[in-house]
């Protein structure tokens, strides 16, 4: 794919789907596994999220290691662009944030969300252009292609892949850039407004 051999392709897409996905498995039942803290009042359990991203983050770490080493050892090594994984990685942390604080209040009082996120993130790994190139299917099928980037997981995929493969900065996609924050921040303050609202209620519960 782009002269690159398929495996590093793949690669390069699928290491920040692992972390979006570790982030929302076990962000999902945060409040559910730390039943103490949450029944303590003078505990801020909205911190709570953050502890399953910063573990997640350090496994991904090692990920991302272990992925400029394969491109090495290929002959591909990493230039400039690759330092902007960091602003991509933020992104990721910041969207995976809004969507847990959604999930994991949820959840309390729906315990079945769990199995729902789990089916939500096996169809969504094939919705999202990880194991397939978006460019041909945006070439075959433009409304397909169009509706299937608006995905905000297609941004940081595309992401990693502009910083490893197709060298190309972040803001030099004004249009995705725009749109990808505007959601992810509409998420963010939606998942936040969730957590507070509801929070009263989860020792309860």
């Amino acid at each position: 794919v782009n002269g690159y051999p398929f495996v590093l392709w793949l690669i390069a897409g699928i290491i920040p789907w692992f972390l979006f996905s570790e982030i929302m498995n076990s962000g999902t039942n945060v409040l559910v596994e730390y039943t103490y803290p949450v029944k303590k009042i003078v505990f801020n359990i909205s911190v709570l999220p953050a502890v399953k991203i910063v573990t997640a983050t350090i496994i991904h770490l090692f990920f991302i290691v272990l992925m400029f080493v394969i491109f090495a050892v290929s002959g591909y090594y990493p230039s400039l662009y690759a330092i902007q994984i960091i602003y991509y990685l933020i992104a990721l942390w910041i969207l995976s944030a809004g969507m847990v604080y959604i999930t994991s209040a949820i959840v309390v009082f729906f315990k079945d969300l769990t199995q729902v996120v789990n089916i939500l993130l096996q169809v969504f790994i094939w919705i999202t252009p990880i194991m397939w190139n978006d460019e041909v299917m945006l070439a075959t099928h433009p409304t397909i292609g169009f509706i299937i980037r608006l995905n905000p997981m297609y941004y940081i995929v595309a992401g990693y892949r502009d910083s490893m493969i197709n060298r190309v900065w972040f803001f030099e996609k004004p249009e995705m850039t725009i749109y990808f924050w505007v959601v992810t921040i509409l998420i963010f303050v939606f998942g936040s407004s969730i957590f507070r609202r509801l929070r009263p209620h989860f020792a309860d519960v």
